[in-house]
């Protein structure tokens, strides 16, 4: 179950930006930790394609605007966002990430910082983009709080985030050990709007056609054959292994319906100009 990489507590001290680490050269990938998704690894690619459609289908709100990536992780979703927005900066606790963004992504600004205390200006950017996030966060209402302060009037923030209902169902904490709190999508509109945000639109990812066969082929869940696998520490079997490297964008679909049956939680929040 890999997410977008936040790095550790954002209350915590920052790491030494020390010279006992060497500058990456961009070609290197990134661990994979089980706290963020990386590109370009077969047994990934579920995970991977899950997270990218929502780039893909939010990309146009980017369009000509001074974007945040807040949580930029591997950073190939900011540099999708460069495509269309004026410019894109990217912010990441984890320091490894940040030079390797800054080496493999140069379109992007990035930046080294704590998402509790963005590095930014009031008023400063007019999206900001916080994918598979907030679930790592400890403070969740303030790192809202920032995104509030840091958007331009009519600004907005994009969010995404596992559903606490289909992705931990029935426990207490979250399954994942990286998150601090999931959300189903009645808390993360009330975390919204105490933030001072409008939740213009609520929606969720969803398995199309494809995805839904493979659940029934793989004993009821595609995701769990896939935990399995992976927990057993074991090779993969060859068509599992082909069954997760053949998914693509197209096998995901976003829609506000059944929202509660959702995998993901992807919102959109405005910041309404004060009248």
């Amino acid at each position: 179950m890999s997410e977008s990489f936040v790095g550790d507590r954002e209350d915590a001290p920052l790491p030494p930006l020390g010279h006992e680490q060497l500058p990456s050269t961009g070609d290197e990938q990134l661990p994979l930790t089980g706290e963020r998704t990386v590109p370009g690894i077969p047994e990934e690619n579920y995970w991977f394609r899950r997270h990218e459609v929502v780039y893909r289908d939010l990309l146009p709100r980017c369009t000509g605007r001074r974007v945040l990536e807040a949580g930029s992780g591997e950073g190939y979703g900011a540099n999708m966002i460069a495509d269309v927005a004026q410019s894109v900066t990217g912010l990441d606790y984890d320091i490894s990430a940040v030079e390797h963004v800054r080496a493999r992504y140069p379109r992007v600004e990035m930046l080294h910082g704590n998402l509790a205390e963005l590095p930014l200006d009031d008023e400063s950017v007019d999206t900001v983009v916080n994918f598979q996030v907030i679930e790592h966060l400890w403070d969740q209402a303030q790192f809202l709080r920032e995104c509030f302060r840091v958007l331009t009037p009519g600004g907005e923030l994009l969010v995404s985030t596992p559903n606490r209902i289909t992705f931990s169902p029935g426990r207490d904490t979250p399954l994942n050990p990286f998150h601090t709190r999931e959300l189903d999508a009645a808390e993360l509109t009330g975390l919204l709007e105490e933030a001072g945000f409008r939740v213009a639109l609520m929606t969720g990812v969803h398995h199309g056609d494809r995805l839904k066969s493979l659940d029934a082929k793989h004993g009821g869940s595609f995701i769990g054959a896939q935990i399995d696998r992976a927990l057993a520490g074991e090779p993969w079997p060859d068509e599992l292994t082909r069954d997760v490297e053949g998914i693509t964008l197209d096998d995901f679909a976003l829609h506000e319906g059944d929202i509660d049956d959702s995998l993901d939680l992807v919102a959109v929040a405005v910041k309404d100009p004060v009248r």
